[in-house]
């Protein structure tokens, strides 16, 4: 990297440390999943927060958003929405014969998509689109999203009714799927003190939208080496149980592994750490260290590992410990 892009990583370590500055005003602990946030943030990557209710899911976007200087729109989810209440929608003028767009919530920098294996399947594939692409077609007409564009979406693992679980393709397009657990005893008391008192805390902007944009470019240009690359890879392809490196235990308990994207989001999401942390290049250590939150949601498993509760993440742990690093 050039001297001024060395200088630009020291100037990101800072707006990054003021960033969590900020949200830690409001937010109390989860210091790992605001973690992936930021990460997914700076990646451009969407990030998936899974864990039961009231645990600060919702309270750490919404304060995200309010620390960045761009759009928000927060959608609830619920059976019976359509797509039209996502992505927007065509409306005809009788007197002009004429048909105008009227814009969904989807427009805006930052997405809250809340509970959002509560909708239909037909509302989940609206934003396929716009997660991939980074566009939304009305009719006859294609729109892009405003840069930068994330989706940061949320669900509770353990209420099934009511509910549509997600699709294998919905799935993919998430950077990260985050298993958000629950606070410790002292930080719980934090939260309990802070939320039965007057504590209003007044939060200010440290990002623009443009700024966002240069750091996420600058996230490109980090350096990959081959063997980080061939690293990930191999981890990957190891996931699918119809590889010759597939390990036993893979063949025994997945019926798909992961698929290329997630090589790909490895590497992206290997930069960014790489860069939080002060350093000019991606590692094998980076790799390993977002393995889990990049993998478990796209490892498909069978029944057999089902019967015997097993989970993805479990998985990925064997994969991990079975590429032990020199």
């Amino acid at each position: 990297m050039a001297a001024a892009e060395l200088s630009e990583v020291a100037r990101l370590q800072d707006k990054f440390q003021n960033l969590k500055a900020e949200v830690a005003k409001v937010l109390v602990g989860q210091e790992a999943m605001l973690h992936k946030l930021l990460l997914g943030f700076l990646a451009g990557g969407h990030v998936l927060l899974e864990g039961v209710p009231g645990l600060a899911k919702t309270l750490v976007v919404r304060t995200l958003a309010s620390s960045i200087s761009a759009s928000f729109s927060r959608v609830q989810f619920t059976p019976d929405m359509l797509p039209g209440d996502v992505t927007g929608t065509q409306i005809f003028n009788p007197r002009e014969g004429t048909y105008s767009i009227k814009k969904g919530p989807i427009f805006a920098n930052l997405i809250l998509a809340d509970e959002i294996n509560r909708a239909p399947a037909k509302v989940q594939a609206s934003l396929l689109e716009a997660m991939q692409e980074r566009q939304v077609t009305l009719g006859d007409q294609t729109l892009m999203l405003p840069e930068p564009f994330l989706v940061m979406a949320t669900q509770n693992p353990i209420e099934q009714e009511g509910t549509y679980p997600l699709p294998e393709a919905q799935l993919d397009r998430f950077m990260f799927q985050v298993d958000v657990g629950y606070p410790s005893e002292s930080e719980e008391q934090e939260i309990v003190r802070q939320e039965t008192s007057s504590y209003t805390p007044e939060l200010r902007a440290v990002l623009s939208p443009e700024r966002i944009i240069e750091l996420q470019e600058l996230v490109l240009r980090v350096p990959a080496a081959d063997h980080v690359i061939e690293y990930a890879v191999a981890l990957t392809r190891r996931s699918r149980p119809n590889e010759p490196t597939a390990p036993d235990f893979v063949r025994e308990f997945v019926s798909w592994g992961a698929g290329p994207r997630a090589s790909k989001y490895l590497i992206l999401a290997g930069k960014a750490r790489a860069l939080l942390d002060g350093r000019y290049a991606v590692s094998r250590e980076d790799v390993r260290a977002l393995a889990r939150p990049t993998l478990q949601h796209r490892i498909l498993l069978n029944y057999r590992a089902e019967a015997e509760g097993v989970r993805s993440g479990e998985i990925v742990d064997r994969l991990l410990a079975g590429m032990r690093l020199p």
